[in-house]
């Protein structure tokens, strides 16, 4: 089912309590969640979708995917942490992903912004431009 409007206005609602100092709080959405639980708004499943994708959206802010096709150092991670930190002025969470497809160099991936320095990203840019 679809939500309606009513709907994503709470759920909306309900996201901007989970948030403490532009941080999702554990214990906000859990008290989020255990008050649709007692309290059964209509169409609780289609609250709870909607409310899911705020969460998750949130939370991609503040992690930065680092895909790799070599070794990666904690102090490369620790580093690409403070320059993202620095430019979105939040706290930001590197975590390492292999990626073999990328031949070498990165691709840093926050929220919908991709940043990449990469064989594979260079040479499909070269293509594009052929």
């Amino acid at each position: 089912m679809a939500a309606d409007k009513q709907t994503k206005l709470l759920a909306k609602q309900l996201f901007k309590l989970s948030v403490v100092n532009g941080e999702v709080s554990a214990d906000r959405v859990a008290g989020v969640l255990g008050w649709i639980e007692k309290t059964q708004p209509r169409h609780p499943l289609a609250l709870l979708q909607v409310y899911h994708r705020y969460i998750v959206n949130e939370v991609a802010k503040s992690r930065a995917v680092v895909e790799h096709a070599g070794d990666v150092t904690g102090a490369t991670l620790a580093s690409i942490e403070a320059a993202m930190t620095k430019k979105y002025s939040r706290k930001v969470t590197a975590v390492a992903k292999p990626n073999a497809a990328l031949l070498a160099g990165v691709r840093v991936r926050i929220g919908s912004d991709i940043y990449e320095s990469s064989v594979a990203g260079q040479l499909a840019a070269l293509s594009a431009s052929v």
